[in-house]
This record gives structure tokens, C-alpha cells and sequence, in this order.
């Protein structure tokens, strides 16, 4: 097809669109709703997927941990997923942070509590705040960085010195002023602590915020919580992130010994690396795309057969102008074109709407989430290509019936 039947059928196309106006619009309307949602839970996904990556990755892809949780399979909280050992004890860890003598930065870290509330003056935060127990290397392990003061010495970690690390959304609520937390004190639960530093703002993913933790040192958790026992997980940055898997076996060999294990022994501790987790997730949200790219289609399905039925009514109507058209010249060739330009051209319109509109609100689905903007490229190229198909099947079978009509007949049709 050259260049001036291809203008010419265009125009053709565009000319029996507008004089059929509603019933076009109808059906760009369904190929656009298919489209669109397909391509807003796609964009919603790939928004979810990219804050997934940042917010677990952050430790970096040459980190990993030693603890006594292992998780398995899936994220759903069944006890199928979660297989807990004996509990990390301050001996094991500090003897391995000791005697790992492979290049790397090795932190220790506990969970001391999840809801402590934090009061300066007259000011208090809600009771859903988590502290951490952490050493002079946690900062460049965990991935965090300090906006504002500094972070713990070795002689502080060492003293179990009452001072504290608090995230950006504690220093909001407890100094709503701007007033300068540093060496300010305030109460965590029952102790009061010396604010040194404000850690940078890192965001939240689904309800969770590492701007609302606070850290203080591990021997501090230690002194204050010697009567409950406490399981402490381990850090583990390798200088050389190529030398990653060997040092996870240096690791490996030495907790073991750390942990008296025999040879034939099963290891009781789990070693995860920082990507481990969003990988189980990502596993778990293919499935979800999955049934969104079969909503979808299932969708465009039936506006597929919707196009093809106004195609064939279009014939029908048209009978006698594409009689005119043959006993002036037209090929059936040209007639074909004519109809199939027409049908790929409503949907391609109809894709257009329906990826704007799923680009849009899948954005608008990511902000509720509080996930990252995202503008899926790949989909909106697919997109386009399935609208494309889409008129090119539901074009061809009017478009030859519509070439194959006896122009004699056409045109003595009422």
C-alpha cells in the first residue's frame, strides 16, 4: 500500500468515524477501558515493584544477615513461612564479629521494642515506635545516614552510654518548632536519652516508616534488658561485593563453630541476603500481574468482538457506497484497506485513551500506597502493539467481506 492510498484510506476512516460518531465512540470507550485496566494495575506493580527494590535493597546487594528467623516460600504469616532457632545470644555475635577476619564491616543490631512511645516537654509521639539496638557499624550496614549530629563511637558502644539516634518524623512530632534536637534529652519509655543525631529521611513503604525509629547502643538494650533474653542478628558488608557468596561461607564455617555444630548438622541459623526478601515478594506480586494481565484481556476480548460487530454493521450500511467505489475503479484491494485502516485506526484511538488513562490512575493507585511515580514504558509499548492487533483482527474478516461484494449487486442495494 503506498503513501497516497494509505492518506486516502486514512481519510476515508476518519470521515465515516465522525459520521458514526456515538457508536465509535462507544467502542474506542470499551478498548479504552480494557486498556486501562491492564495498564493501571500493570503501573501500579511496577510502582510497587521499584519501591520494593529501594526500600529493602538499601543495605545494598553486597549485605547480608545472620539471624534466627528463616523465612520461607511466601509473605502470607502463615507458620509454614517463618521457622525460628535458638535465639542469637550477645556471646555468639560479638565472638563472630571478633574473629571474622574476611574484609567486610560487621554490625551487630536487636529489635528492643516496636511500640514505645517518645515524650520531650510536653510533646509525645504515639506508642508505634521502634528501637533499635545497634553498634558503631550499623549505619554503613543498615544502609542509613545521618542528616543532622553524628553517629555512635566505638567508646560510646563500648560504655552503653544513655544517647540516641532518632529518625526525621520523631524529630517533627517531638520538636514541631524546628527547635534543634541535638543534645536535647528525651524520655524513651521510663529513661530519659541524650539526642546526637537525626537520621535522613528515608520515606515509608506500606506503613512502614524507618523515619519513625530511633537507635540507641547495643549495650545499652543490653544493660536495661538483661533479665529478658534478647536475640541479636548480625550484619555483614563484604569490602568486595564480587566476594559476596565467599563470604557468606566464611561466615557460614565460622557461626557454625561459634554455635558448636558437628559436621552432620543441620545449621540453626538462617543467613539471608539483603535482596533475599523483595525477591520473595516480587514472587508473590508476579501472581497478581498475572491475573491482571488475564483481566485485561479478557476485556479487550470482548471489545475486540464489539469492533468487529460495528465493522460488519458499517459494511452493511455502506454496501452501496462501496459499490460506487468499485464502478469507479476501486480495487478489491483498495476496499479492504479501506475498512481495515478504519478498524485499526478506532483502536489505536481507543488504545491511546485507555493507556493514559491507566498511566494516570495507575499513579494515582501508586500514591495511595505512598510508592514511587512510574511511567512503564514496556507497557505502554504492549499497549499500543495489542490495540494494534486488536483492529487488525477485528477489521479483517468485515473488511473482506466488504472486497469481496459484486459491485452490481452493491449497488442496486437499498
Amino acid at each position: 500500500m503506498n503513501l497516497k492510498i494509505l492518506g486516502e484510506s486514512l481519510n476515508i476512516a476518519l470521515r465515516s468515524i465522525r459520521s458514526h460518531l456515538l457508536r465509535t465512540v462507544l467502542t474506542i470507550l470499551i478498548i479504552a477501558f480494557g486498556i486501562m485496566a491492564l495498564i493501571s494495575i500493570l503501573t501500579a506493580i511496577e510502582s510497587i515493584k521499584s519501591t520494593l527494590s529501594n526500600s529493602f535493597t538499601q543495605m545494598g546487594s553486597n549485605t547480608f544477615t545472620i539471624s534466627d528467623v528463616q523465612m520461607r516460600g511466601s509473605i502470607g504469616g502463615g507458620r509454614g513461612n517463618r521457622i525460628e532457632y535458638e535465639r542469637i545470644n550477645w556471646y555468639q555475635a560479638s565472638e563472630f564479629k571478633k574473629r571474622y577476619r574476611f574484609p567486610a564491616t560487621v554490625s551487630i543490631y536487636t529489635f528492643a521494642a516496636n511500640t514505645a512511645t517518645l515524650r520531650y516537654k510536653t510533646e509525645k509521639t504515639n506508642p508505634n515506635i521502634s528501637v533499635l539496638g545497634v553498634d558503631e557499624n550499623y549505619m554503613i550496614t543498615g544502609g542509613q545516614d545521618v542528616e543532622t549530629g553524628r553517629n555512635f563511637s566505638p567508646q560510646e558502644i563500648q560504655r552503653g552510654r544513655n544517647i540516641t539516634i532518632i529518625g526525621s518524623e520523631i524529630k517533627d512530632i517531638l520538636f514541631p518548632t524546628g527547635e534543634n534536637p541535638i543534645d536535647k534529652q528525651i524520655a524513651i519509655g521510663p529513661m530519659r536519652f541524650t539526642v546526637i543525631g537525626v537520621l535522613e529521611s528515608k520515606g515509608s513503604s506500606f506503613g512502614f516508616s524507618g523515619d519513625k525509629s530511633c537507635l540507641v547502643p547495643v549495650t545499652t538494650i543490653r544493660r536495661y534488658f538483661n533479665q529478658v533474653p534478647v536475640a541479636f542478628r548480625i550484619n555483614v558488608m563484604p569490602s568486595d561485593p564480587k566476594q559476596l557468596e565467599i563470604a557468606i561461607g566464611e561466615a557460614t564455617g565460622l557461626f557454625r563453630t561459634i554455635r558448636k555444630l558437628s559436621v552432620g548438622q543441620v545449621s540453626n541459623f538462617d543467613i539471608r541476603k539483603s535482596d533475599n526478601l523483595v525477591n520473595i515478594l516480587l514472587e508473590n506480586i508476579r501472581y497478581v500481574t498475572l491475573a491482571a494481565t488475564l483481566i485485561g484481556l479478557i476485556t479487550l476480548m470482548g471489545a475486540s468482538i464489539g469492533l468487529m460487530n460495528i465493522m460488519l454493521v458499517s459494511v452493511s450500511e455502506r454496501t452501496r457506497e462501496i459499490g460506487v467505489r468499485k464502478a469507479m475503479g476501486a480495487t478489491n484491494i483498495a476496499i479492504r484497506n479501506q475498512f481495515l485502516v478504519e478498524s485499526i485506526v478506532i483502536g489505536q484511538l481507543g488504545g491511546f485513551l485507555g493507556i493514559f488513562l491507566g498511566v494516570l490512575f495507575g499513579n494515582i493507585i501508586s500514591l495511595i500506597l505512598n510508592t514511587s511515580f512510574v511511567i512503564p514504558w514496556g507497557w505502554i509499548f504492549l499497549g499500543f502493539f495489542i490495540t494494534f492487533v486488536v483492529g487488525v483482527l477485528s477489521g479483517l474478516l468485515p473488511a473482506m467481506r466488504a472486497a469481496k461484494l459484486d459491485p452490481i449487486e452493491s449497488l442496486r442495494h437499498e
